[in-house]
């Protein structure tokens, strides 16, 4: 059952259930490739075709990923104090936001915050740094922290997000037990100059592929909402695809105080929910997870979120906060969804 606030419902009641996306469902999990039309058709679908849109990307969701629903938690070991001029970014050099500035977290600190993640049902735990790449201190800091985090936890997934990195860095956290490493484009190739000047586009498809080659799975999205237009998100659908991520973090801008992009409002629940099918009916296979900015920009229609997204945070962001454990479980079990149990086989 699809669930809607007053806003929304009638456009979504009253739209039909035979429709052209049904059909690109069918063709997607017949092996077909999504056209730029075909792209553009979904970020531009009309309100009464969001209802019917939402269930042909629930099918090829389904037909992947069941009804499962993967909680991960992220813990922000590194805040602030960073090179980069990201500008979305509230700990870039270039921003001044009201944020906690620290240094990297211990590696008790780092445990702490896995035995933290388990206790809130979170099947990945994911270990984050602002900088533009991690030292070699960072990086032996890391293999420690995951080799003792899979030593209390063994069944808890590990993944860094520690800025660009080369081949040797990223087997070196593979051989400490980390299964997975996010390093996201955030937008097109075109778009990327407008939104951080200090690396390219390049430097992130380059650290994509350094943790391919190390047998590391990625974890690899984008952020919607900083002035982009829809052929970026659709170049960076097509860019996620041609890279075959494994893992898909789709964020909403979350504009804050101090950064760049603190007046940028220009994103509502539609168009996130159309970018997520966008995501799901490109990259079929992958986890898909709606990520950083679900809660502000999605609001009453979050869990509209899972019908094409099969994973969510929990707990909180780097800078910003997020909804109770406990409250998404209810959210993911009252939309007809499961929450994916640990694997201790």
């Amino acid at each position: 059952m699809l669930l809607a606030a007053p806003a929304m419902q009638d456009a979504m009641v009253l739209a039909p259930q035979a429709n052209g996306f049904d059909a690109l469902a069918e063709r997607v999990l017949a092996g077909e490739v999504v056209s730029r039309d075909d792209a553009l058709a979904i970020l531009g679908a009309p309100a009464a075709e969001l209802r019917p849109l939402l269930h042909a990307a629930f099918r090829v969701r389904e037909h992947y990923h069941g009804r499962r629903v993967k909680i991960c938690q992220l813990r922000n070991a590194r805040s602030g104090l960073c090179p980069e001029d990201c500008h979305y970014c509230s700990q870039s050099a270039i921003s001044d936001a009201a944020i906690p500035r620290y240094r990297l977290d211990s590696v008790p600190e780092l445990l702490a915050g896995a035995r933290r993640a388990v206790a809130s049902g979170a099947t990945r735990y994911c270990m984050v740094t602002s900088g533009r790449g991690p030292s070699p201190n960072d990086v032996a800091r890391f293999t420690a922290a995951a080799r003792a985090i899979k030593t209390a936890y063994p069944h808890l997934e590990l993944c860094v997000s520690l800025g660009l990195m080369d081949d040797v860095q990223a087997h070196e956290l593979k051989d400490a037990g980390v299964g997975w490493v996010n390093h996201n484009l955030n937008t097109s190739e075109r778009f990327h100059p407008e939104i951080c000047s200090t690396h390219t586009y390049a430097d992130r498809i380059n650290t994509v592929r350094a943790v391919q080659r190390a047998g590391l799975h990625t974890c690899c999205g984008g952020i919607i909402g900083m002035g982009e237009g829809p052929e970026d998100i659709v170049d960076l659908a097509f860019a996620l695809r041609a890279l075959r991520v494994d893992s898909l973090p789709l964020n909403f801008l979350h504009p804050i105080d101090g950064t760049p992009f603190a007046a940028q409002h220009e994103l509502d629940p539609a168009q996130c929910l159309r970018a997520l099918c966008l995501m799901r009916f490109t990259n079929p296979q992958s986890e898909i997870r709606v990520a950083g900015g679900r809660e502000l920009n999605l609001g009453w229609f979050q869990g509209l979120a899972l019908f094409p997204a099969n994973s969510i945070f929990v707990e909180g962001y780097l800078t910003t906060p997020g909804q109770a454990a406990a409250e998404a479980q209810h959210m993911i079990e009252s939309m007809g969804f499961v929450v994916e149990a640990v694997e201790t086989e």
